[in-house]
């Protein structure tokens, strides 16, 4: 008979820490993704070991404070390079900046940092605006579009598309490579996406390099790192990771969000009925359905939480559930348009948090006011049955709705 050999869990983890917790391709999780992630507090320790994961045996923090710790804590937790993305390890390429540690990190955030504040997004206040009218031109008198294909993947991607200065006609394909990738995508596929990207944004900065424009990729070609120019695989580097990380994320924040709304009107009529509290009503939506995780190493001996954690060891901040910390917020399962206002983990923390977090609050802040102008009543299509694919982004295949 054959048997399924047990994971090795090392020594120094405390065994009654060890747990198997079915994330990210687990029937449990993904038959409702958000049940799942907002109850781990009642089943598990904030702090334990996990096996048999998706994201790699190691530790898991479902704790707020924990993972800010791992996130803000550059002495102890290194970034592990990205194992769904393979690279050329004869020509590699660091994802930048989020690959890269401190002090060197922040001097190539500032390269964007000007485009990416608070003041700079907010120049793109009026474009985002103009194109969620215009893509709700499309379907507002039909009475039903579907929500993840008409509104929530071409908003952020078409504002994204722009920012970086790359064509909107090749959408489609660039939404197919990242998405392909983020779902775990086979090895030798994974290799040959990675290829296909890389020659395609190799030709654009060539452009980019002979044609210089105002745009985020033309701002990296021409950029100097502590005066002088900036190696061509940096560049590579630092592309490659924008194009993949602003693909996808708000995507899911967005179709999460509407799916919450069409299956419960009488909260939508909150929004409606108060649409000067978006900032608030924004930040809670985007604490409750956080897509994506965080995952560190250990770079050197920790005790955190009275544990142990050895250099080495994988460990993951599960940031969703992070978001549901009873330790933080009173009642987390329930969405609070009025909550006090507390930092969230949506966008991850300390100095490698997400470059495009206020530009991504911005999108879905515009997306639902307007929307809500023109569609405050809404609802999931009959007969409607909500799927999620196994990935490193959470969020349903397809969102129906009718009005």
């Amino acid at each position: 008979m054959a048997t399924t050999a047990q994971p090795k869990v090392p020594d120094h983890v405390p065994p009654e820490l060890v747990r198997s917790a079915d994330i990210i391709v687990g029937e449990e999780f993904l038959t409702d993704p958000y049940g799942y992630m907002s109850t781990m507090h009642e089943r598990l320790p904030r702090l334990f070991y996990n096996v048999g994961s998706a994201v790699g045996d190691g530790w898991m923090t479902i704790s707020q404070p924990l993972a800010f710790k791992a996130l803000r804590d550059g002495d102890h937790f290194g970034v592990p390079p990205l194992f769904i993305f393979p690279r050329d390890e004869d020509n590699w390429f660091r994802m930048i900046p989020l690959e890269i540690a401190s002090p060197d990190h922040r001097k190539f955030r500032n390269i964007l940092d000007p485009m990416l504040s608070p003041r700079g997004v907010l120049a793109l206040e009026a474009d985002i605006k103009a194109l969620a009218n215009q893509l709700l031109d499309t379907f507002a008198d039909k009475g039903e579009c579907e929500f993840t294909k008409e509104f929530a993947r071409p908003l952020p991607v078409m504002v994204f598309l722009n920012f970086m200065g790359l064509p909107l006609d090749r959408l489609d394909q660039f939404v197919k490579w990242v998405v392909a990738l983020i779902q775990f995508a086979e090895f030798d596929r994974a290799k040959e996406i990675m290829e296909e990207i890389e020659e395609y944004l190799t030709t654009v900065i060539d452009q980019k390099r002979a044609n210089p424009d105002d745009k985020a990729i033309s701002r990296i070609v021409h950029a100097t790192f502590d005066g002088e120019p900036m190696t061509e695989r940096d560049v590579l580097g630092f592309t490659f990771f924008l194009f993949i990380a602003g693909i996808d994320t708000v995507y899911a924040a967005l179709n999460n969000s509407w799916l919450w709304m069409a299956r419960n009107p009488d909260r939508v009529k909150e929004l409606v009925a108060d649409p000067d509290n978006r900032d608030l009503q924004t930040e809670e939506l985007l604490r409750a359905f956080a897509p994506t995780f965080s995952g560190r190493y250990l770079t050197q001996d920790l005790e955190l939480d009275g544990v142990l954690l050895k250099k080495g060891d994988r460990f993951t901040s599960f940031l969703p559930a992070c978001n549901y910390d009873p330790e933080v917020w009173d009642n987390p399962r329930e969405i609070d348009f009025k909550r006090v206002k507390k930092p969230i983990l949506t966008f991850t923390g300390g100095i490698h948090s997400c470059m495009g977090g206020h530009l991504a609050r911005l999108e879905f802040r515009i997306g639902l006011n307007e929307w809500l102008k023109r569609i405050p009543e809404f609802s999931l299509k009959p007969g409607t049955a909500i799927r999620y694919t196994p990935g490193g982004v959470v969020g349903p295949d397809s969102v129906p709705l009718v009005w």
